[in-house]
């Protein structure tokens, strides 16, 4: 909560002299530092004492009132507790954005980016805009797409940002790699490059699914195929629309309009430094990240989450109401919540950025690809027209079959989640699904 929450708040400069101790000291009504300095400046200690002295006075002032028998029901005095708890809040981020600024920034010389998809293309414009001088390269098939970005910046893309063909190029020198290739062709890609990439080489997955044919995740086909099962590791996911996150919007014939547009993202490691690092990398002042140890969970939620949003989206392309859309969503939670947790992933994951915020997003927002596919499902259309007629890839369509195998494997029943595949594997109309689904047992909740 405390690296998320110090995302909104503006930088304050870290002391040069070194803090001896910097102990927290946590109570049920505030949060308070104190300092014992070696060799620290007058400011930073009148800093630090100004806090403590506000801290204790409110306190007392609080204290004050509950003995006079002073509640909050006045709406003045109500005013004053959510605006001393703001002020508490913002100190305290204060603080801890003074113990925990990080250098990775400003250490990092070169990112690369594995594919020129949406997503990917996004994320090498949020990192490059962070850093003028940052060499960000993106690594991709076509030359001519490679040609507009180098000569026009195509996408309104920063100058920092090039192209190219080269694995070689792309990759020599890198601090960090952002793997964007789609999970289906991932293995064979990367098994390409293996030769050019450094052992050491932090890569950041952006691709959410499973593979087809060996119901691996990401984390197990990136050290597979480099051949290193040592391969530094780190998943990015959470409620994200790659047009949403380079914050441009097209609005008629060359023009656009910038928007601020806040997103919230996670990156899960089984390493913590290494996840705080690209913490310290990616967050900025419209984009916050939070850590997690639970690489699985994280994993899971975005691959079955785009099951899910096909569920969503046919409910919607047969005009089945808001309650059947609630409802087939809350048992489709349950159902990856049940998965997962078997798999090892932690209940809380599930219900944060990368579970219950992801699936809202996907689920219920026109922007979503795979619920896309889902309301054109449900309004009559084959999957095959509807394949044929997108440019981008709709993970959750590949994903289904894999998603039941792997519930096959762990003895997990998961009733929506299956109907999707089968809908998918053109063995039920989605009509027939939801006849079958109702008529399922009447069952306690779980």
């Amino acid at each position: 909560m405390a690296a998320a929450a110090a995302t909104f708040l503006p930088h304050t400069p870290t002391p040069r002299h070194r803090l001896a101790v910097a102990v927290a000291v946590h109570s049920p009504t505030r949060h308070r530092l104190s300092l014992v300095s070696s060799g620290a400046t007058d400011a930073t200690l009148s800093v630090a004492a100004a806090e403590e002295k506000a801290d204790a006075g409110e306190a007392a002032a609080e204290e004050k009132a509950q003995r006079g028998g002073g509640g909050v029901g006045g709406g003045k005095e109500r005013r004053r507790v959510v605006r001393k708890a703001w002020e508490k809040l913002v100190r305290w981020s204060r603080s801890w954005r003074r113990r925990n600024r990080s250098d990775v920034l400003e250490t990092t010389r070169k990112v690369v980016v594995l594919g020129g998809g949406s997503f990917g293309t996004a994320m090498a414009a949020q990192v490059a805009a962070k850093k003028a001088d940052l060499e960000v390269s993106m690594l991709l098939r076509d030359d001519l797409v490679c040609r507009s970005i180098n000569h026009s910046h195509i996408n309104w893309l920063p100058e920092n940002i090039t192209a190219t063909t080269s694995a070689s190029d792309a990759l020599a020198g890198a601090d960090f790699c952002f793997h964007a290739v789609p999970v289906q062709f991932s293995s064979s890609f990367l098994e390409g490059i293996s030769t050019h990439v450094d052992p050491k080489l932090p890569f950041i997955s952006l691709s959410k699914g499973l593979e087809l044919n060996t119901l691996r995740t990401m984390s197990q086909i990136i050290p597979q195929a480099l051949g290193n099962p040592r391969q530094p590791f780190i998943v990015l996911s959470g409620p994200s629309f790659a047009v949403e996150l380079m914050n441009k919007l097209p609005t008629g014939r060359n023009l656009i309009v910038i928007e601020l547009y806040i997103t919230a993202m996670v990156v899960a490691s089984k390493d913590k430094k290494l996840a705080a690092a690209v913490q310290q990398l990616l967050a900025s002042p419209n984009l916050r990240i939070s850590t997690s140890n639970d690489v699985t969970g994280v994993e899971i939620a975005g691959a079955l989450k785009n099951v899910l949003a096909i569920a969503a989206g046919i409910v919607e392309g047969m005009h089945l109401g808001n309650n059947c859309m609630a409802a087939l969503v809350a048992q489709g939670c349950s159902e990856i919540r049940w998965l997962a947790t078997k798999m090892g992933a932690k209940p809380t994951t599930l219900s944060g950025l990368s579970g219950s915020g992801d699936i809202m997003l996907t689920c219920f927002v026109n922007l979503s690809r795979n619920r896309n596919v889902g309301l054109r499902l449900g309004s009559g259309e084959k999957l095959d027209k509807i394949m044929n007629s997108m440019n981008q890839v709709a993970e959750g369509v590949s994903t289904a079959g894999a998603v039941i195998a792997l519930a096959q494997k762990y003895h997990v029943k998961m009733p929506v989640l299956t109907a999707v595949a089968r809908i998918i594997d053109n063995e039920l109309t989605p009509k027939r699904a939801v006849m079958e689904l109702m008529n399922l047992p009447q069952v306690e909740e779980v």
